[in-house]
């Protein structure tokens, strides 16, 4: 960060004083930046406490209110306390502590899945963030900024082995490596901090757009110089031929039409932020198995961006299958759920055959956006399904 020059001492004038007394005036010691403490010699005016918003009177301040708010590193950090990460791996990694809130969990007292997706999502930008290669875009490179350049999702996998739940502290690794010539491969490992218990698996790849255009671009050279030194070659979910999803028709067995996004749904790139797929997604799936049913992994597509304009339509088809029969076929064991497996001989005494219908064990989506002449597919997807453990009867 280049050196500054500034006096000791600024004056912060409040606007708003209600005791009718001048405004009280009082002195900075020091702002600090990246660690380093500066000492800006410019008058802040606080226009008022309902909004909190500050405006800078004067030209000479050379750091704006939301760099000091923001507080990007330019240099690499070992340690964030804040956000309670830290960076491993050799230093290329990253490790980050979270308490489940109340707010993440579902009716059972399990984190959601959009919570999980959430979860990844900002593991990945405050890796980045430790980096010193932030920008003041989404989780964009300084490279990527002067290129006009941000990062868009083209495909995630999710396995899950076990959700969290209320008020469990959870560490969630987090890596890069390369994917191509011009994409990125992320991966994520959540587990329990009590006791290292692997709730999930996930990977992804990430490619770069123009931010003017909306157009694929290929990796500058000096964006390929600022990531690539953060590349490692561990994988969390292994797959030398990614699984091909089918293109669902007008005929698939769940519509809903009209889905249109919110202002809420929007990100910091204008457009529908990933997770909100996945609610549309989920939202085809027949209430009756979702509640009977818990989601165990999880693929995405994606192939096209979602605007504030578009009116979105969620298919959804189920594969038939039946959860005993795609169990029998693992290991020559019966895999009830994932952890949950018995002898045939114990099942069948105790009548968990009968209870078990056979029924469909993952589902096929395609989410479109509705056209006048034709449709436009947003993204592919198919998640897999096991029954919930407190649904399976047990006799005596």
């Amino acid at each position: 960060m280049a050196c500054l020059s500034f006096s000791a001492c600024s004056t912060v004038t409040c606007s708003s004083n209600r005791d009718g007394h001048e405004p009280n005036e009082q002195n900075i010691s020091s702002v600090k930046i990246n660690g380093t403490s500066c000492y800006p010699s410019a008058k802040v005016e606080l226009s008022g406490q309902r909004n909190g918003d500050v405006t800078v009177a004067s030209e000479n301040l050379y750091i704006s209110t939301q760099e000091v708010r923001q507080n990007i590193p330019t240099k690499k950090q070992l340690v964030d306390p804040f956000r309670q990460g830290l960076i491993i791996e050799e230093g290329v990694g990253y490790r980050q502590t979270v308490v489940i809130r109340s707010y993440e969990v579902g009716p059972d007292k399990t984190a959601t899945l959009e919570s999980v997706l959430n979860l990844l999502q900002e593991t990945a930008l405050n890796h980045v963030w430790m980096s010193g290669l932030l920008g003041d875009g989404f989780g964009a490179t300084h490279g990527m900024m002067r290129n006009n350049l941000i990062w868009v999702v083209s495909r995630m996998q999710v396995q899950v082995d076990h959700y969290p739940i209320w008020g469990e502290i959870m560490e969630i690794d987090t890596w890069v490596g390369a994917s191509g010539k011009n994409g990125m491969r992320r991966d994520w490992l959540l587990r329990s901090h009590a006791t290292g218990l692997v709730f999930a698996r996930a990977t992804s790849t990430w490619v770069m757009m123009n931010r003017q255009t909306r157009r694929l671009s290929k990796m500058p050279d000096e964006v390929r110089a600022e990531i690539s030194p953060w590349f490692i070659g561990q994988q969390a979910i292994k797959e030398d031929i990614p699984e091909k999803i089918e293109k669902l028709d007008d005929n698939a067995k769940y519509i809903i039409s009209g889905l249109k996004p919110k202002r809420s749904d929007l990100d910091m790139n204008q457009h529908v932020n990933n997770v909100k797929y996945v609610w549309w997604m989920l939202e085809a799936i027949p209430d009756k198995f979702f509640e009977n049913h818990q989601l165990s992994g999880i693929i995405l597509e994606y192939r096209r961006e979602c605007g504030s304009s578009d009116v979105v339509q969620s298919l959804c088809e189920p594969n038939e299958g039946g959860l005993i029969a795609d169990g029998i076929q693992q290991d020559n064991n019966i895999r009830l759920l994932s952890g949950f497996s018995r002898s045939s001989g114990v099942i069948e005494g105790n009548g968990l055959l009968q209870s078990l219908n056979p029924g469909p064990s993952s589902y096929t989506h395609l989410l479109q956006a509705k056209g006048e002449s034709r449709n436009e597919e947003i993204l592919r997807g198919k998640t897999t399904w096991n029954r919930k453990i407190n649904s399976l009867p047990l006799q005596g």
